[in-house]
């Protein structure tokens, strides 16, 4: 069967596509940037779209052309720079169902998340809602899941968070009031949409994929703290005044193109719970979902989980204090610009030619400080701080070459903080 994924590279996308492909399907995956996915999967189809332009059914007929099932595994927690919930997770879903009927693609797959509503208080909640009513208002063979908590190998958004709430050391920090979790192990998610697609389960069904049993999440955390092989802590509850204020400082990041799991959806979610009703799966005969312990030994565990769950607490303090740094650099050489000038001049070079190398300097240090806290231009911005530093050191051991001994330590201080940008580089991925 010729079967196309929407959003193939993501946490549960990637998932389906292994799946498909195992199962022997030939399967076409859509996703914004697909360069890395289609060096990582070669044997799928790979194609470059933005799902959040594709609001008419016209525009989804040539990526369906040839089609025989869909499977929508796409997904956006907040609104962002790039990422428009309400576009991708309702209006597009929409023009892409229409087109299904007009290009008689019966079969579609649609993998919303347990807890969708029209009434609930997050938007992704109420666009996956929207999409699912629509999608079971039309005469087409299709198939609704909704899974609880997705724990995947893959460490993004709340999984990602789990892995570091999990790698804190001395004490877990929790939020206070938040509601029971069931999980569900991405492969079986996966599974749920090959036995959908391939008509093993009955169509025009809504499916919630959670286990069986309810968890707080103290007992999610404390899991995989233990899965991890940390030594158990004492649970602190953060005050909620401490978490709005991250919560508020997540969500103005967002708008810098940072996709932080601390945003306002994300507290939402875990304030409500996610539980949901694993009878209508069981009894159609799909297969049980994992547990939250069994799930995790189907997890690797290895050294690499625990450097990830400690770096990932680190990013935020590279990022952030790399940028405070270049952008102090910077207005402390425009508040003292004559005395920097001064060092130069006191070693032969012009006033001119001095007073211009200051304010090169000056600016650079503002702009990349600034450009290091801007998510899609933070990559560039570390590259450069290392190529920035390199010069500096180079153009002042030919201009000053006695900095080096100095007690201060100007020039010997920069290594640490370009050494520092090279971290940051490798932490640059996100996916």
């Amino acid at each position: 069967m010729r079967i196309l994924v929407l959003g193939g590279y993501g946490l549960v996308g990637s998932a389906v596509l292994a799946r498909l492909i195992e199962a022997g399907h030939a399967v076409l995956a859509l996703g914004r940037d697909v360069g890395a996915a289609r060096r990582r999967v070669p044997e799928a189809t790979w194609i470059a779209r933005d799902i959040a332009t594709l609001t008419e059914a016209a525009a989804w007929h040539p990526v369906i052309a040839g089609c025989e099932a869909v499977v929508n595994c796409a997904g956006i927690l907040q609104d962002g720079p790039r990422d428009d919930v309400r576009a991708v997770q309702e209006t597009a879903m929409r023009a892409l169902f229409r087109a299904c009927i007009e290009a008689e693609i019966r079969k579609v797959v649609q993998v919303s998340a347990v807890g969708a509503s029209c009434d609930a208080r997050t938007a992704f909640m109420r666009t996956k809602s929207a999409a699912d009513a629509d999608l079971a208002g039309l005469d087409l063979d299709w198939t609704i899941l909704r899974p609880g908590l997705v724990l995947a190998p893959t460490a993004y958004g709340g999984t990602a968070l789990l892995r570091a709430l999990a790698s804190v050391p001395l004490v877990t920090p929790l939020v206070g009031g938040a509601g029971s979790i069931q999980t569900v192990h991405v492969d079986d998610v996966a599974e749920a949409v090959r036995l959908a697609v391939e008509d093993r389960v009955p169509a025009r069904a809504r499916y919630d994929l959670v286990e069986e049993e309810a968890h707080s999440l103290s007992d999610v955390v404390a899991a995989f703290r233990g899965w991890l092989g940390h030594p158990p802590v004492k649970a602190v509850t953060v005050p909620r005044p401490l978490v709005r204020l991250v919560v508020g400082l997540s969500d103005g990041l967002g708008r810098l193109g940072w996709r932080s799991p601390l945003r306002r959806t994300a507290l939402v979610q875990v304030t409500e719970g996610v539980t949901g009703d694993p009878g209508p799966w069981r009894r159609a005969g799909g297969p049980v979902p994992s547990g939250l312990r069994m799930s995790l030994r189907r997890l690797p565990s290895t050294v690499q989980e625990r450097w990830f769950g400690r770096l990932w607490l680190l990013k935020p303090v590279v990022v952030g204090g790399l940028a405070l740094f270049w952008l102090v650099s910077g207005l402390v050489g425009l508040a003292r610009f004559d005395a920097a000038a001064a060092v130069l001049t006191q070693r032969g070079v012009g006033a001119g030619a001095a007073g211009a190398a200051v304010a090169a300097g000056v600016a650079l240090d503002l702009s990349l400080g600034a450009a290091m806290l801007v998510r899609r231009t933070m990559p560039l911005a570390a590259l450069a701080m290392v190529g920035g530093t390199l010069a500096y050191l180079a153009a002042g051991t030919v201009l000053a070459p006695d900095l080096w001994a100095d007690p201060l330590g100007p020039f010997v201080k920069t290594l640490p903080a370009a050494l520092l940008a090279l971290v940051a580089l490798a932490l640059a991925a996100e996916r």
